[in-house]
């Protein structure tokens, strides 16, 4: 729970945090080396050369014959020659602990100068205000290139790091292809696919695999299963039919309207269950001449449905005439239970909207997640009178929706008044 509130820094890509789980660890280990590395190369490896040359410029000013022997060039100087501040370059980390070790091993130290990575100039003042200038090798104090460690480090842990990382995206791919032929399939849409990389996820591909299979297999079934059903069912109908068109006007009218509304039960029915809407392949379709032609249908069959605003242009990978039937099914329910409808659509980068709005009474908030439930029917919020619907309109277009990977949501219009339903799809 402490670390609940990282969540929202973190990555999502498998991507992104994998290299974060790589690069983490390199970075902090390299991190701690380099501070250990500063602190006894740095600082213990210089004080500890740093205080041996300051004991032998103690003894040179003892005996000024063993400078020379001892590798230190010492001469008496003008004050004139006394530096006006202590001279380094910024980035000489290690020039700093050689100028305090010097002032602390050695009495009456007026300046350290430290103008390359070579040389160490040093300017003592004697008790008897004697100001000597005493030159020595960089070498003494200081380990030579100290930074090669940091240097090579960071070099070879950037270069390993980079090979990792691109093993590593071989290691990841398998797994980037199971969540996009996974998608893929829960948008109805079928990608080939074949199991690879580690076991464990191979693993995974073949029980996706097998889960697939399984489902077409199902629905396969279910539609052969149906159609056998549909065929007994519509044969004894049909001798119905035959047999009331020998009774009288009187007495075969009524009978015949029911058989009529049995067949379009039983039509409806086998639509919804036959799953259509996992019929045909995706392809490229322009949703806006789409929605155009199903309001032109209904035009010509004298509803009052209306196109209303169109945002954005271009195509859509859909099922054309699942999509087509989920629009005619909410186009249908609109002129059903409302004296008017349009038809609007909405096409951004990510998403397609396919928005029908009707002035009739529309549907409570509390029962509109019911009312896409297969054969409910909502007495209070649409008048049954109106029609000859079963309760499936809304379902068989909530189901083509799921199968695009979409959403259907209902809601209430803010133009008309009555029912809202929208058709979301990502692109």
């Amino acid at each position: 729970m402490f670390f609940q509130w990282l969540k929202r820094y973190m990555p999502r890509g498998i991507y992104a945090r994998a290299a974060l789980i790589l690069v983490l660890p390199v970075f902090t280990i390299q991190l701690v080396v380099s501070v250990v590395f500063v602190q006894r190369h740095f600082e213990g490896v210089s004080q500890q050369m740093t205080r041996g040359v300051a004991r032998d410029i103690a003894y040179a000013l003892k005996a000024p014959e063993a400078a020379a022997p001892l590798g230190l060039s010492m001469r008496i100087v003008d004050d004139a020659a006394l530096p006006e501040a202590d001279a380094r370059r910024w980035y000489d980390f290690s020039g700093i602990v050689v100028a305090e070790t010097l002032a602390r091993q050695l009495q009456g130290v007026e300046r350290v100068m430290l103008p390359n990575d070579n040389d160490v100039q040093l300017y003592l003042r004697q008790a008897d205000e004697t100001l000597y200038r005493v030159e020595f090798s960089r070498q003494r104090a200081s380990a030579s290139n100290p930074h090669q460690l940091l240097v090579n480090m960071l070099f070879f842990g950037v270069l390993m790091t980079v090979i990792a990382f691109f093993y590593l995206r071989n290691q990841l791919r398998p797994i980037t292809r199971l969540a996009e032929a996974a998608e893929a399939f829960g948008r109805g849409r079928h990608v080939p696919y074949q199991p690879g990389g580690a076991v464990e996820v191979r693993a995974a591909g073949s029980a996706f695999l097998d889960m697939r299979n399984r489902i077409e297999r199902q629905i396969e079934q279910r539609t052969m299963m149906l159609s056998g059903v549909s065929h007994d069912l519509r044969t004894p109908i049909t001798r119905l039919r035959l047999g009331l068109s020998m009774l009288d006007d009187e007495d075969r009218e009524p009978l015949e309207r029911d058989v009529d509304d049995m067949q379009k039960l039983i039509d409806a029915f086998l639509e919804f269950a036959r799953g259509n809407s996992q019929e045909g392949e995706a392809e490229p379709v322009d949703p806006v001449a789409l929605a155009s032609s199903v309001v032109a249908d209904a035009q010509r069959g004298g509803k009052p449905v209306a196109m209303g605003r169109v945002e954005g242009s271009g195509e859509v990978n859909v099922r054309p005439v699942a999509l087509r039937r989920a629009l005619e099914n909410l186009v249908g329910n609109a002129v059903r239970y409302g004296s008017h409808c349009e038809v609007s659509v909405t096409l951004t980068e990510r998403s397609l909207r396919l928005r029908v709005e009707d002035d009739g009474p529309g549907i409570p908030p509390e029962r509109r997640e019911e009312a896409m439930k297969p054969f409910s029917r909502l007495d209070p919020a649409r008048n049954q009178d109106k029609g000859t619907g079963v309760g499936l309109g809304l379902a068989i277009a909530a189901d083509i929706a799921r199968a695009h990977g979409g959403v259907l949501r209902l809601g209430e219009s803010e133009a008309l008044g009555g029912l809202r339903a929208d058709i979301v799809i990502a692109r």
